[in-house]
């Protein structure tokens, strides 16, 4: 190999290793890119959402085991308040309302005083079509705070629901006096007419 040939291939040695390193560079540079973007991406979704970029397969399954897991937690200790309250939403999103409610009377019992409980056992009774007791919390959570516009617009659905009239004009009245612009009282004050009327009796 003459001179110039021994130089030509060191230099094409030399040119290799630095092409290599620049794409490595770049390529480094670009998986950064992406993990932050996927960070970032992670950091503005809900604590409880599936990972981003992940194809779901198993996550139904995952989901199931861990809303178990949640409400056997809560059975196994009673005396967890958070654990009850997990245990109540969870059986509330899939309609088991019943379930939701002994979750939320023990709740109860532990924290009397907390007004989201009470709210809660006025909804889920009233979801539940159990109206005297749909009453009785929406009235307790109403007098905790009586300007809850959720609370008052669910008394007047129960009342209307027993077919109390004179219960029912009492808790529409009180809703058009928190907000005289709630969506639901046309329909509540259709259906007290059709209540009130001699055809309905």
């Amino acid at each position: 190999m003459t001179r110039e040939n021994f130089l030509f291939a060191i230099i094409g040695v030399l040119l290799g290793f630095i092409v290599g390193f620049m794409l490595h560079g770049v390529m480094s540079q670009r998986d950064a890119e992406r993990t932050a973007v996927s960070t970032q991406q992670r950091q503005q979704l809900p604590p409880d959402h599936p990972p981003v970029g992940s194809d779901g397969t198993g996550n139904s399954q995952q989901t199931m085991e861990q809303v178990q897991q949640t409400i056997q937690r809560a059975r196994s200790n009673p005396k967890d308040f958070d654990a009850q309250i997990m245990a109540a939403r969870l059986e509330y999103q899939i309609q088991q309302f019943d379930e939701a409610i002994n979750f939320l009377l023990t709740a109860n019992q532990l924290r009397p005083n907390d007004y989201d409980v009470v709210k809660m056992l006025g909804i889920a009774n009233m979801d539940a079509g159990h109206w005297d007791a749909a009453e009785k919390w929406l009235k307790a959570a109403q007098v905790k705070d009586p300007k809850d516009v959720n609370v008052a617009a669910s008394l007047a659905f129960t009342s209307l629901q027993k077919g109390d009239a004179a219960a029912a004009e009492k808790a529409i009245k009180n809703l058009e006096k928190i907000d005289p612009s709630a969506s639901d009282l046309p329909n509540f004050r259709n259906r007290l007419a059709e209540l009130k009327s001699p055809k309905s009796k």
